[in-house]
Order: structure tokens, then sequence, then C-alpha cells
């Protein structure tokens, strides 16, 4: 039956009757807690039963009115006793961290989880290097419609935005180009900047910049939204290969697209270029292709093929190593795309670097 609550007139008295269980106290605590009455003793001779809310109840009471816990059984007893323990005054000390302190804390946090990141991103392209020798030992496995659909959307539908950007990055170009030269009277080495920066340079890295927003937050969300749905260990269940299926394709849509983009991009930028040249210093067509021809050497498109590929290569593994992480929730999904386009257009930047490097030694200047 449920908990009662009597009091006597023999001393301040208060007895309980039944079972002091979470499931049988009713209204009993908020009936105590408005209780005005002294209580000297409170007696549990007449308890049964009794659980830990039961006995924080008798607790509680007894430590507000002050009074002495008679009757108890020797199980309740100890049950009262564990939850007179528990009830103790937690105090905390403020932690004062320094402000030179907590700086180099979130840098050494900074700097441990960039060397794990990094590691993480060896090992996954080690894996994609492993299941590419995997599909070359076994042609039948090259899952060809997904590379080509990858195809189309990495490169056919990026076309128009990387045309479009490449355009105006040329006339960008001729425009601060011209005026810069204009004060020493050179403005016809405009052309000389626009030919050899669109071929060796800004092409293809802006199109890498523009590709890893584009094309690497999408492998990172597609695989991310994969992990949620449990869609990958179901492909793991049935003997399916996920570095094989999906991160394969991506990251060879990637590498040969990349190239093609790159030059296409270029293009576009001399072609820009070359409409405020003609508009802006009335060099002709004509002239202007003449003086590309004349100034801009077939290394520089060379230097721009060569780094294609490998930028291609970097954004499709940062991107899907990033997907591949998501765990958990679908927060997960929106912190690992952003931190796969962050990580890939770092990694390009870093990667052209020591590309500009080498090939100054090599002497492709």
């Amino acid at each position: 039956m449920g908990a009662l609550a009597e009091f006597s007139d023999d001393g301040g008295t208060l007895r309980f009757t039944g079972d002091l269980l979470l499931a049988r106290l009713g209204d009993l605590p908020g009936r105590l807690e408005h209780y005005a009455g002294n209580v000297s003793t409170i007696d549990l001779s007449g308890i049964d039963r009794m659980d830990t809310i039961g006995a924080w109840v008798i607790h509680r009471l007894a430590k507000e009115k002050r009074a002495e816990v008679t009757g108890v059984s020797d199980a309740h007893r100890h049950l009262l006793e564990q939850v007179g323990k528990a009830d103790q005054p937690v105090s905390t000390r403020p932690v004062h961290v320094s402000p030179i302190n907590r700086v180099l804390g979130e840098v050494g946090d900074a700097v441990m989880m960039t060397g794990r990141t990094l590691l993480g991103l060896l090992g996954f392209l080690g894996a994609t290097v492993i299941a590419f020798g995997s599909v070359i030992r076994h042609p039948r496995r090259f899952r060809f419609n997904a590379t080509v659909q990858r195809f189309e959307v990495v490169g056919v539908s990026a076309l128009g935005i990387i045309g479009l950007m490449s355009f105006l990055i040329g006339i960008v170009i001729a425009q601060q180009g011209a005026v810069q030269l204009r004060q020493f009277g050179a403005e016809v080495f405009t052309i000389n900047l626009i030919g050899r920066i669109t071929l060796r340079e800004l092409g293809v890295l802006m199109t890498a910049i523009m590709v890893a927003g584009r094309s690497g937050s999408a492998f990172a969300a597609q695989l991310g939204t994969m992990k949620l749905t449990e869609e990958v260990d179901a492909m793991r269940t049935i003997g399916v290969s996920p570095m094989e299926a999906l991160v394969l394709p991506r990251t060879i849509a990637a590498i040969v697209l990349m190239p093609l983009l790159g030059f296409y991009a270029s293009l576009i930028a001399i072609i820009g270029g070359g409409l405020l040249c003609w508009w802006q210093l009335e060099i002709p067509p004509v002239t202007y292709i003449a003086r590309l021809r004349e100034v801009v050497p077939i290394t520089d498109l060379y230097v721009g093929l060569i780094k294609a590929p490998v930028f291609g290569a970097v954004i499709a593994v940062a991107g899907c190593f990033q997907g591949m992480q998501v765990e958990g929730d679908a927060e997960q999904v929106g912190t690992r795309t952003t931190a796969a386009v962050v990580q890939a257009i770092f990694l390009v930047i870093v990667i052209d670097a020591f590309f500009a490097v080498f090939f100054e030694r090599i002497g492709w200047i």
C-alpha cells in the first residue's frame, strides 16, 4: 500500500506506515515539505519497504526538523546511512589560469590536433592507393558508372562558375597591372603579366580553391551522411569496400579533371585580360595573341598541368577523409564539411609554395 504519515500527540512523533517507494509516495513529499508542525521523532517501525527515494525523503525531513529517526530495520538503516553520506556539500575552487598559460594550452591543443589530422590524412591516402592497386589487379571491380557521374559533378557542372570566376580574375589582373605599369610607360608588359601568372599560378590555384569549396565539401557531406545512415557499414557487411566504391571514383574524377579545369580557367582568364587590353590599352587581339606566344614559355603550361592533378588528389582525399570521420550526430556533418574545405585549401596553398620553390630550382621560371 502507499506510504502514510500520521502525527501523534506524544512528544511530536511522526509515524510512517506502508511502503516508502517511488511508485507509492504520491503527494507525500509535497505534504511533508509544507508541514509546519514540530517533529522531534520520526518512527519508521510501520514501514514495510523503502527505496532510495523514500530514504531521501526521510533523510531530508529529519535534517530539516532536526528529528531523531527510530524504529528502523537494519536494511533500512543502511540505506539511510548511504543517503546521508551522499548528501554532502560540494565545494569547488575557481581555477585561475593565466592568459599566457591559456593561450599556450590552446596552441598546444591545436598542434596536437593538426598532427593527428595529418597522420590520419596520410593513412587515408595510403588506403586510397591500396584500393587503387586492388582495382588495377581486378579491373572488373572498377565502378565506371560512379566515376563518370563524379566527372559530371566535379567537372561539367563546375564549368560555368569556374569560367565566370576566371574571366573576372583575368580582367582584374589586366586592370591592376595596366594601372601600375602605366607609371613607367610599360603598359605592353601587362600581356606578360596576364599570360604568365594565369598559366603558371592563378589559373590552376583558383580552380583548386573553387573545386575544394564546391566538390570537396560535397564529398565530405555525402560520405558523412552515408556514415550516419549506416550505409557504409551496410556496404562492409555485404562485402563491398567503401574505399573502392565511394572514395576511389571521387579521387579519380578530381585527379583527371583538375588539369582540364585548370587549363580551361587559364584560357578564360587570358580571354578576359585580352578584352580589357583591347578596350583600355587599345591592343588588338592579333597583337595580344602574338605577344603571348613570344613571352609565355611552354614550361609555364607544364607547371600548371603538373600541379593540377596533385591539387585534385589533395582535395578529394581531404574531403573523403573528413566525410568518413563523421560519427554520432548530424552536427558532425557540418563540422567535418567545414574542416574538409579548410584543410583542402590550406594544403593546396602549402603544396603550391613547395612547387614554386621546386620549379625555381630546376630552372622553370
